[in-house]
């Protein structure tokens, strides 16, 4: 079996590429010489990430939709097929978060993040796939979850559950394309200095307060990577081969405490939740 060894010409798509982790692994793959698929349900973002991605000389298709609708994304596989065969890469990176208790967090809000952050990964896969295996030579599928798929994350058990299960996911799927030509990645980003980790009304629980909204921010904003260092681990990970991708801060960490003890890593991060002022 070999893996992709050079992106020129390579048709890559990437979800909720309008901004973060997505945008710039768009960039590093243009960077590349591939050709991009931005795909986002904001329209606004796309136009600018797309020209963002032609500075670089290769070409940038960009469709509005939302990951979330099997449909949707049935009908985004069947005009990308159309107009650019079957994929090289895919990379299923939109998601959303939420900040709150699990008391606090209501069903429509668990919908809505399993909805996007795992199903988005299904419907990509399951769309996308058939017509990568049957497509010759080989081909790749990222699927970025979070080093919150791999531990405990206060205040964030709807946003842990759906990384965990995307965690699960790539292993399977890795498991069951162990003999084709495609092969799979899962990505577990540490702390990321992204937009998913702002703020707003709508995806922050009633008793956290704006002190630790605050906190919370600053904390982001002096520890956490630049995206770009995600989107240029994922590019390394296609041309290298990798099934797990650990990028950014603490993300290794967290994965080797837990195999050292689960019990460390509950009392690690419960001391770091208090100094947060999270607990």
């Amino acid at each position: 079996m070999m893996s992709i060894t050079k992106l020129k010409n390579k048709q890559v798509l990437v979800t909720g590429a309008s901004s973060g982790i997505g945008y710039e692994t768009a960039i590093a793959f243009a960077r590349g010489g591939a050709n991009l698929i931005l795909v986002d349900i904001n329209a606004e973002g796309l136009a600018a990430a797309a020209e963002s991605v032609r500075t670089h000389g290769v070409e940038c298709l960009t469709f509005r939709a939302d990951v979330a609708d099997p449909q949707a994304m049935a009908d985004l596989a069947q005009e990308v097929s159309e107009s650019v065969g079957a994929l090289d890469v895919l990379v299923n990176n939109a998601g959303v978060g939420f900040i709150g208790t699990f008391i606090e967090t209501p069903v429509e809000i668990w919908r809505r993040l399993l909805n996007i952050n795992l199903m988005g990964v299904v419907n990509g896969c399951s769309v996308f796939l058939p017509k990568m295996r049957e497509a010759a030579g080989p081909r790749h599928i990222v699927n970025v979850a979070s080093a919150a798929g791999l531990a405990p994350t206060c205040n964030m058990s709807a946003y842990a559950a759906s990384k965990h299960a995307v965690v699960g996911l790539t292993d399977s799927l890795a498991m069951e394309l162990a003999g084709s030509e495609v092969r799979v990645t899962v990505v577990c980003p540490g702390i990321i200095n992204t937009p998913i980790a702002h703020a707003s009304s709508a995806n922050v629980g009633k008793s956290i307060t704006r002190e630790q909204l605050d906190r919370l921010a600053e904390f982001y904003r002096t520890k956490g990577a630049h995206p770009r260092v995600v989107g240029e681990a994922i590019v390394d990970a296609v041309l290298s081969d990798r099934g797990l991708v650990l990028v950014g801060p603490f993300a290794r960490l967290i994965y080797n405490l837990r195999r050292v003890s689960r019990s460390l890593l509950f009392r690690v991060l419960i001391a770091d939740s208090r100094k947060m002022g999270w607990i």
